[in-house]
């Protein structure tokens, strides 16, 4: 639990305080007296008087102090808690000294221990093996730059005090401001989902920060992160995020193609989709998102770039394109009116460019044109650098005005941070972030633009639980009886191919006349049937069944034949994965026999509704045949949606299914079917 001790203490003290600023008892202590903390502080060091002017105290004289930030040895911070949480009142807690449960079991059980003492005692308890906390009451931090904090700037909850230091010294030459900052590092108590949860309950329309920085090596409580995620962005904030760790997502064994596809780091691109979270992979990118999140909201994807300099303007433009942004071509009457106001030679196709001549007058119609001209347009990009020939604070003076009165959100690119150093540190000094690199801001818009996700929570969708819960509850562990298979997926209403399974050829024949011809025949026992030759399409006569039921027949593992209509349409596939941690994870995407080898996936966490399955469909790259391509029908992506709600509500039926394959559904304009299937459940 977070705490007022721990957000605005009353008093502090240091223990393993030092004169020493190169120690971080010292570093600290310095760090709080120059931030001009207003309550007491005090200091524990056995070796001396007075460190940094305070003077020292033994723990048995120290007075009753609400926070202790505690650097010290390992085997000296558990005997340091148990006095200050039991005899001194302390109720909050900042261990700086490492040696807990990074080192192994013998430090978890210690950190363990600690836990237990602080929680005992109703206390907040951030670390151990942390840079500390910076906020607007104290700064109780040992490591990196300690930014000006600004109430409107970002609030960070880092897992790894280092990268926390070097996130905040990239993003402070970029203008980028900081509100607060937690480094939790291991998290023993609590974690980064705690401190988002704190944000979200304590969150103040007027005063609160609307942007959230997130850098996580482990996610522990991802319903927790979700619910307080959701709830910040429907509040107005924005997330951005990096989990670190995902490099061997994909290196494990499963029994199922969803299985196979639904790894871990896809539970994480799913959990961060799902809440609204804008995913990044590394420092300069979170910056960039950052310093996108703090400007005016950008509520398309059409952008005018707006350029003195060519190449990168068409280098903004190729990052924005393959992203899924547009660069909308410009014309008409006031493209025309506009091409007259500028020099020769001059372009407003989009990128507008105005040609190194340009000046800060030319720059203020073009962005008044874009702004009340151009219905087409979003947003705009502005670059403006100089060769260093002439000072150029009147460009910046006027592109900081207009980024006050514009309605559409301007986002400068300042190229020149050597020739222009002195303007943009100006720029800097009137509250700006300003971007220096065309592609990552390219790729950086792409990102936020991707990440907007808030589907509405309407569960549209019948299943027969009584029905469902018999089969699951009287079946044993592992992957169900075909016969099974067909009444779950009856029960949960998601259209299936008519099947008959036997071992009895004669009866196999009788059924497939039936059925009429052509018709496919599939093997019954082995899991991956095509791996095995065990399918057989386009059977039109009783001698081909013959054939091929006395060919599987010597297959290893055979049980049974069975047998379907030979259907037509587009192959895709719908899946659920089990993620520990995580809950149920369903799956869509190309299906049939490509299904691993193009990996075209779309994936969501349960529970989802019919909203957010059409917007899965949508994002995949194979979408053009849904809709059909080269005269060819699509499919119907209404049913194919109601397909993965039906899966979504059959897992919060059956949670005990750890994979199903729906693989493949054929698809059509008038139906998507269910071809084959495979549940495998464990309880």
């Amino acid at each position: 639990m977070i705490n007022n001790e721990l957000i605005n203490p009353r008093s502090i003290v240091v223990v393993g305080a030092s004169e020493n600023p190169s120690k971080i008892g010292g570093k600290v202590l310095k760090n709080i007296l120059s931030g001009n903390f207003s309550g007491n502080i005090y200091a524990i060091n056995a070796k001396e008087n007075v460190v940094q002017g305070i003077n020292c105290h033994s723990i048995e004289e120290l007075p009753e102090v609400e926070l202790a930030i505690i650097a010290v040895a390992v085997k000296y911070v558990k005997e340091y808690v148990t006095i200050l949480a039991e005899k001194k009142n302390t109720k909050a807690f900042i261990i700086l000294s490492a040696g807990f449960g990074e080192m192994g079991e013998k430090g978890k059980m210690l950190e363990r221990e600690i836990v237990e003492i602080v929680n005992k005692n109703k206390a907040s308890l951030i670390g151990p093996n942390c840079i500390g906390v910076l906020n607007p009451s104290y700064n109780g931090i040992f490591a990196g730059p300690i930014p000006k904090l600004d109430p409107k700037g970002c609030d960070f909850v880092s897992g790894s005090g280092a990268t926390a230091a070097f996130i905040i010294e990239k993003g402070m030459p970029m203008g980028l401001s900081f509100a607060s900052l937690f480094s939790v590092g291991n998290s023993a108590q609590i974690g980064v989902e705690e401190v988002l949860k704190y944000w979200d309950e304590t969150f103040d329309q007027d005063k609160s920060s609307k942007v959230k920085l997130l850098y996580m090596e482990n996610i522990n409580k991802p319903s927790l992160l979700l619910k307080h995620a959701r709830s910040l962005i429907r509040k107005g904030c924005k997330i951005a995020a990096i989990k670190a760790g995902s490099s061997d997502a994909g290196s494990r064994a499963a029994s199922s193609h969803t299985g196979a596809l639904a790894t871990p780091d896809k539970a994480v691109e799913a959990l961060f989709k799902k809440a609204g979270i804008v995913r990044c992979y590394g420092r300069e990118e979170l910056i960039y998102v950052a310093s996108i999140l703090s400007q005016k909201e950008l509520k398309g994807k059409n952008i005018a770039v707006i350029t003195h300099a060519g190449g990168p303007g068409v280098m903004l433009t190729d990052s924005l394109s393959k992203g899924g942004m547009s660069v909308p071509h410009l014309e008409g009457k006031y493209a025309e009116e506009l091409l007259e106001k500028l020099y020769p030679g001059s372009s407003v196709s989009n990128p507008i460019d105005f040609l190194a001549t340009g000046n800060a007058e030319q720059l203020g119609i073009i962005i008044d044109y874009v702004d009340n001209k151009f219905d087409n347009i979003d947003g705009m990009v502005v670059i403006f650098g100089s060769p260093g020939l002439f000072e150029i604070y009147d460009v910046y003076d006027l592109l900081n005005e207009k980024m006050k009165t514009s309605k559409k959100p301007i986002f400068p690119l300042l190229p020149s941070i050597v020739t222009t150093e002195k303007e943009i540190e100006h720029f800097k000094s009137l509250g700006r972030v300003y971007f220096s690199d065309e592609v990552n801001l390219g790729n950086a818009l792409t990102s936020v633009h991707n990440s907007n996700a808030d589907f509405p929570d309407e569960d549209t969708v019948n299943v027969d639980t009584t029905a469902i819960r018999s089969i699951i509850d009287s079946s044993e562990n592992g992957y169900l009886q075909p016969n099974n298979v067909v009444n779950i997926l009856d029960a949960a209403g998601i259209p299936r191919v008519p099947e008959f399974v036997s071992k009895d050829i004669n009866g196999i024949i009788e059924k497939a006349e039936e059925f009429d011809y052509p018709i496919v025949m599939k093997i019954v026992g082995p899991v991956h049937k095509s791996d095995v030759g065990g399918i057989a399409l386009n059977i039109t006569s009783e001698q081909e069944i013959r054939d091929e039921y006395y060919r599987m027949e010597q297959i290893e593992g055979f049980e049974g034949i069975l047998i379907q209509p030979m259907l037509s349409g587009s192959e895709f596939f719908a899946g659920v994965n089990y993620e520990d941690n995580f809950g149920h994870m369903i799956l869509c995407g190309l299906g049939g026999i490509y299904i691993e080898v193009f990996k075209d996936t779309a994936q969501s966490l349960a529970p989802i509704y019919k909203e957010e399955a059409l917007s899965m469909i949508r994002s995949l790259k194979s979408y053009k045949i849904v809709k059909g391509v080269r005269g060819k029908e699509g499919v119907n992506e209404d049913i194919f949606a109601e397909i993965i709600t039906r899966l979504s509500k059959l897992v919060e039926v059956a949670p005990e299914i750890r994979e199903l394959d729906l693989n493949p559904l054929l698809g059509t304009a008038n139906s998507v079917i269910a071809v084959d299937a495979r549940i495998r459940i464990e309880k």
